[in-house]
């Protein structure tokens, strides 16, 4: 049964996966993004009324042979997706052993966000439907956003806390928080978090598209994704998925764990304002940051590196620019600020853990990656926005990062480096 709420908690990050067109697990990507390798390409739609030209698709169909038979039949893409990124980062976590080894099915949950789900299939299905009447019988399944929470759950006998953030490009780092705050308050020992997304069929890029939200670039690549760029004009839409396991630190130590890092600060607050554009008055996301640094108790000046949302539209870009100035004020200038979707393009409802498991691998390796494709600054933007070189710094101890979707869904993660205590 879950411990009694004895908080708060330590929370450790002990295991990590990932998917995108970067690679096929995180050491992989990491190492795509030290060799500055953009994972997105020129591929416009010929036979749709879509202005983008470029987007972050995989270019291999991933191995999905681990997945069971009588699960994938219900799996539209995305879950698929996270399934592979869940069994990555369990497997980092415990090895040839389970979870079960350590602690009991209830007291094991799983969080697993998107921000459109099945929305592909549902089209999908709908077309068939209308043409001849019927369509999948498992169509009902492959539209649910948390078939791939479910999935995950039965598979790994996963019993306690179950949820689905749909809360569009900021779901998945929800998810984390949330898990954050469940380990935190004791109501679980070990719980599995994440997101993914794969839209990839011509209705769900148009509904994208027709919102300006996508690049407006039509042939040069550094420009189709170059947050805090004068030269930017949208995101680009890219598939994949990541996962990470936290553990009640207590739990993990005492199991001999190899822990990645320390979760310390959550922040979520709503800017209440309107369904795509971001509150003016900064107030919601300037919360987040300041819960998550007050949860950890950690001071502004403490903050070593920021991985920014920095999707590269022009409103969002100049927004978080300075939300950032807001909190940190004179420290703000010092701090060094990167947006990883210049390589990884914009992962949509997998954004958030994706950029989580970036803070803990530069925490671990030194590496601040670079800003890609920052050739010509908004001068708007003049935070260090570390452009197109990547630096290195093994004195790293507190990373940020920040997260943001439609409707006004404003997130901040805190990590710290685990420094064996």
């Amino acid at each position: 049964m879950p411990m009694p709420p004895t908080v708060p908690r330590r929370v450790a990050v002990t295991g990590m996966g990932a998917l995108c067109s970067l690679g096929d697990d995180v050491e992989e990507i990491w190492q795509s993004i030290g060799a500055y390798r953009l994972g997105y390409r020129y591929a416009p739609l010929e036979k749709a009324k879509v202005g983008a030209r470029f987007f972050g698709t995989l270019e291999t169909v991933p191995n999905y042979k681990p997945i069971p038979k009588s699960i994938d039949k219900f799996l539209p893409e995305f879950a698929r997706l996270g399934f592979i990124t869940a069994k990555q980062a369990l497997a980092m976590a415990f090895g040839e052993r389970s979870a079960h080894d350590y602690y009991g099915s209830l007291e094991c949950g799983v969080i697993f966000g998107t921000g459109w789900g099945g929305t592909d299939y549902i089209a999908e299905f709908a077309e068939d439907f209308l043409g001849t009447g019927l369509s999948s019988p498992f169509s009902c399944m492959k539209g649910m956003h948390n078939v791939g929470t479910a999935a995950i759950s039965m598979h790994w006998k996963l019993r306690g806390y179950q949820n689905t953030p749909v809360a569009a490009c900021a779901a998945s780092s929800i998810a984390v928080g949330d898990a954050f705050e469940l380990i935190r308050s004791g109501r679980a020992r070990m719980m599995l978090a994440g997101g993914a997304e794969s839209l990839k069929g011509d209705a769900s890029i148009w509904s994208a598209d027709v919102l300006q939200a996508l690049s407006k670039e039509k042939s040069e690549l550094r420009r189709a994704c170059c947050p805090f760029s004068a030269d930017r004009s949208g995101f680009i839409m890219s598939e994949g998925a990541g996962a990470v396991c936290l553990e009640d630190m207590e739990s993990a130590q005492a199991r001999g764990a190899t822990i990645l890092a320390e979760i310390v600060g959550y922040g979520n607050y709503s800017d209440a304002f309107d369904m795509t554009a971001p509150a003016p008055d900064l107030e919601a996301r300037v919360a987040c940051i300041e819960r998550a640094c007050r949860q950890a108790g950690i001071a502004p000046q403490a903050v070593d590196y920021i991985n920014a949302h920095g999707t590269s539209t022009p409103l969002n870009d100049l927004n978080e620019t300075e939300c950032i100035k807001r909190f940190f004020g004179p420290h703000a200038p010092r701090i060094p600020v990167s947006s990883t979707k210049s390589y990884t393009g914009h992962l949509m409802g997998a954004a958030g853990v994706m950029e989580s498991i970036f803070c803990v691998k530069t925490l671990q390796t030194g590496l601040i990656p670079a800003t890609a494709n920052l050739d010509r600054p908004d001068p708007a933007c003049d935070l260090d926005y570390v452009p197109n070189r990547h630096r290195h710094d093994r004195a790293l101890d507190v990373a940020l990062n920040l997260n943001y979707g439609f409707g006004g869904s404003n997130s901040a993660l805190l990590f710290r480096k685990y420094d064996g205590a």
